[in-house]
């Protein structure tokens, strides 16, 4: 019975040792693509290669207009994938297609869980309760503000505490004349977030759970707060130059830079582009302004990795997972690309991330009160029209006279009450 046994575990460690020698590939898929960060994923990948020599990684990084669509066809036809970059506009419906595994039984034996902070842990848990993916960035926007250009035109940033006050300063400073502008407009790639933490803060009973309703069940198209938001945005928007209507994230930093439009919302993943190019002492980042209703609504933009259900490869995936949500290569990667870490150590360790410009994103969360979180209904049927086409097509009508604010909130009230 006992040599049995022995040759029993000498079979199993046989088998393991030729497992392990085995050269596995994974293919992995980014969607938040760009070329700065796509290099830092390759660093990233070369090191775990270097200490991981039986696993290689085979990258897809489509360019970021299109990535979520090729994302969701390759996993509905079941291309071979074995990790992918999930963001919260699409966690839910990969859920719900079976698409992505449970990570539970991976969590569970995993040391560095336990320095995971509770908002991250939230983020992974938001659908069912269950941790389906493991994020990489937290992004939530802050007010960037150019402090040479503030100075020169004398306006104190400290004093910018409410939207009228940002308002009043792009207003002071805008002439066209010097190609002097306001502020630094999002006009075109997924505007929405940008343009509703400035309108929905004109509400005063938001529902959190879904911004499109009020407390009362009615949607907020209805609302008159929320008419007055966006009378204030077309304000705002009239201290953009004109050709900002096709600006996206590229083109907003570099207007930034450039100190045309020195008032700029953004993640913290424009600061390392901003500091490559721009010297720390002249721009700042500031809590976002609140609206009349003494707050600014807030959502929480993550990406995050995660296991296809039908890979092949799982073990040899939650290795990577694994090695790249490390304290330490996690708050390289952050540093490096400017997202929120996702471990209370690195936050407790790395003065980099409690002082300078990350105090307003430590004031942001520490005040929840003023910034409370929402919750898309990413989960909605109506939300992919929405977000892909209606939003951007509407907004853009607005900023060019094309479309009265009445007629969009009338359709907007329509498309969300069916």
């Amino acid at each position: 019975m006992k040599k049995t046994l022995v040759l029993v575990l000498i079979g199993v460690l046989i088998f393991g040792v030729v497992a392990l020698s085995k050269t596995v590939t994974l293919t992995f898929f980014q969607t938040l693509t760009s070329p700065e960060r796509s290099a830092l994923w390759e660093k990233m990948i070369k090191d775990f290669e270097a200490t991981h020599p039986n696993i290689k990684i085979k990258t897809i990084a489509p360019p970021y207009e299109q990535a979520e669509n090729k994302l969701s066809t390759m996993l509905m036809t079941k291309q071979p994938l074995d990790i992918v970059e999930v963001r919260e506009i699409t966690l839910k419906q990969f859920v719900n297609n079976d698409w992505i595994i449970d990570l539970t039984p991976f969590i569970n034996n995993w040391e560095d869980a336990k320095t995971i902070t509770p908002v991250t842990w939230e983020i992974a848990k938001r659908v069912n309760n269950t941790p389906y993916v493991i994020p990489q960035n937290l992004f939530v926007k802050a007010l960037y503000a150019r402090t040479d250009i503030a100075e020169k035109y004398g306006i104190n940033l400290d004093e910018i505490k409410t939207w009228q006050d940002l308002l009043k300063a792009c207003q002071k400073i805008l002439d066209p004349s010097k190609n002097q502008y306001g502020f630094d407009l999002r006009g075109k790639v997924f505007p929405l977030m940008f343009v509703e933490l400035v309108v929905t803060s004109f509400v005063e009973d938001l529902n959190v759970e879904n911004p499109y309703l009020m407390a009362n069940g009615e949607t907020i198209f209805t609302s008159s707060g929320y008419k007055e938001g966006w009378e204030f945005y077309l304000k705002l928007s009239k201290t953009a130059p004109k050709d900002a209507i096709n600006w996206g994230f590229s083109e907003q930093v570099n207007a930034f830079v450039s100190g045309i439009t020195p008032f700029l919302i953004q993640d913290p993943d424009a600061a390392p582009f901003i500091a490559k190019v721009l010297d720390t002492s002249k721009f700042t980042a500031l809590p976002l302004p609140v609206g009349p209703s003494g707050k600014t609504y807030q959502d929480f933009g993550f990406t995050s990795l995660a296991i296809p259900s039908y890979s092949k490869h799982k073990e040899a995936a939650w290795e990577f997972i694994k090695y790249v949500s490390s304290p330490e290569v996690n708050a390289w990667f952050n540093k490096n690309y400017g997202g929120l870490p996702i471990h209370s150590v690195t936050y407790q360790k790395d003065p980099y991330f409690s002082t300078g410009l990350y105090k307003a994103w430590d004031y942001m969360l520490s005040h929840p009160e003023k910034y409370p979180l929402v919750k898309y209904p990413f989960d909605s049927p109506k939300w992919p029209a929405w977000i892909g086409s209606i939003f951007q097509t509407d907004f853009q009508a607005l900023l060019l006279g094309k479309l009265s604010l009445d007629e969009a909130l009338k359709k907007w009230n329509e498309y969300w009450s069916k």
